[in-house]
């Protein structure tokens, strides 16, 4: 395994317009590994969801972004995700007309430099549909057009499943979920993690890491990560709550 992370964040501050979002986080993930990063509302988890994939409505103002060991300050969304990085969306858009194994295609031929046929690719994602659990109907249905929330969710794991990303990033993919549906999703991610592949799952709650179990949990309060630790972290927020943090966060 190599020796330089997955991912390292140094002293990254971001901001959209004149208000700082992100207030120096440092951050590293290595290969095979899961992280968990939790946070009251507003605390800035999908800023940085967003940052790490080049949305282009906020600004990296200091610090750097490094994957694989290349800082990627200039790299567009897409050059990301060929190389490898992916983004589990809390709120998947709707693609009328565009069906799910057609968006696999374009995504998975961008992703690895080959064209697949539609036949070779509906026969991937249907192997993957089936380890997953997911009904084969799926693949020809539009992109998330009238999908459940908790049908939304699963086809991001699906299309966690097909790309093989390297680094994946699940903004709070837990969000609207039932109980089935997030028992799906996390089973899903277990099936998709490897020794080469590292996690940052975003989350309010402990729930989701009641199916996942990450090696390292961050706290992450008003821009800054207040304190990382074990899984028992995240009991201790279910327990009590932000409150203390807040005040952490906000001491001089």
């Amino acid at each position: 395994m190599s020796s330089i992370p997955l991912l390292s964040i140094e002293n990254l501050h971001v901001s959209a317009g004149d208000t700082e979002i992100v207030k120096g986080l440092n951050l590293t993930i290595n290969a095979g590994e899961i992280h968990a990063l939790m946070g009251p509302n507003g605390s800035g988890k999908s800023t940085l969801a967003n940052v790490m994939l080049g949305h282009p409505d906020y600004t990296v103002t200091a610090g750097c972004i490094l994957y694989k060991g290349d800082d990627i300050a200039d790299w567009k969304p897409h050059e990301r995700g060929q190389a490898g990085m992916f983004l589990g969306f809390q709120y998947p858009e709707e693609i009328p007309g565009v069906t799910v194994v057609n968006f696999l295609r374009a995504a998975l031929s961008n992703r690895t430099g080959t064209e697949y046929t539609v036949l070779e690719l509906r026969l991937k994602v249907m192997d993957v549909m089936k380890e997953l659990g997911l009904d084969g109907s799926f693949a020809d249905r539009y992109l998330n057009e009238g999908f459940s929330g908790g049908e939304r969710k699963r086809n991001e794991i699906l299309q966690m499943a097909v790309l093989e990303p390297e680094l994946a990033v699940l903004d709070e993919t837990d969000s609207g979920l039932d109980i089935d549906a997030l028992r799906t999703v996390a089973e899903g991610v277990k099936k998709v993690a490897t020794d080469e592949r590292g996690f940052l799952i975003i989350t309010h709650y402990q729930r989701m890491l009641d199916y996942i179990t990450p090696d390292i949990v961050h706290i992450f309060v008003d821009g800054r990560i207040i304190q990382s630790g074990g899984p028992e972290l995240a009991v201790r927020i279910e327990e009590q709550g932000y409150d203390d943090y807040r005040v952490e966060a906000n001491a001089p």
